[in-house]
């Protein structure tokens, strides 16, 4: 029994990306009127193929949230660890406000590799309010001058808007330890 409800939950899963590949392929356009004048194909558009295959090699866009854009400010753009050991947790928060007119919606945040995992509101941020990003940064064997990116996905324009950590890991002698 347990088989069948795998099987049936991968089906589910591989029938729901057909459709949103499907969708994404044919410009986002569902042919309802109702969603508005900016989903609406333009004629000096191209016209897509709904049955070109995507390109798995390029890295994938989170989407951007609809509606209205806003602004997003962050106190500070980078910071700084120092000096940290090899296989320590670090840990920073990113303030921010939205500098905007509408509901700033942040629907991703990622940094750019494993070891910078960032954490961020899933709920909307009032115009003038402020939100954080935590940021954890773990080097594991990492040595040296490291530099790393959260890039954060939001109604704004543009989209993506980006931060920095940056540290200096300093090679610890002996095993790794045990996690």
């Amino acid at each position: 029994m347990n088989e069948q409800i795998k099987l049936g939950l991968l089906g589910l899963i591989a029938a729901t990306l057909i459709v949103q590949t499907a969708l994404q392929l044919n410009g986002g356009n569902s042919g309802n009127a109702t969603v508005g004048a900016n989903t609406a194909m333009s004629s000096a558009q191209p016209a897509t193929n709904p049955l070109q295959q995507p390109d798995f090699n390029q890295p994938a866009t989170p989407p951007v949230p609809a509606g209205p854009t806003t602004g997003i400010k962050f106190e500070e753009e980078s910071f700084d660890f120092g000096n940290v050991p090899q296989h320590s947790t670090n840990k920073h928060t990113f303030k921010f406000t939205n500098t905007g007119e509408h509901p700033l919606i942040i629907s991703n945040a990622t940094g750019s590799c494993g070891c910078t995992v960032p954490d961020y509101p899933k709920e909307p941020i009032a115009p003038g309010k402020t939100g954080v990003i935590n940021v954890e940064y773990k080097p594991g064997t990492q040595k040296g001058n490291q530099t790393k990116t959260v890039t954060v996905t939001a109604n704004t324009e543009p989209a993506q808007t980006r931060v920095n950590i940056t540290a200096f890991v300093e090679e610890v002698e002996g095993p790794a330890p045990v996690q």
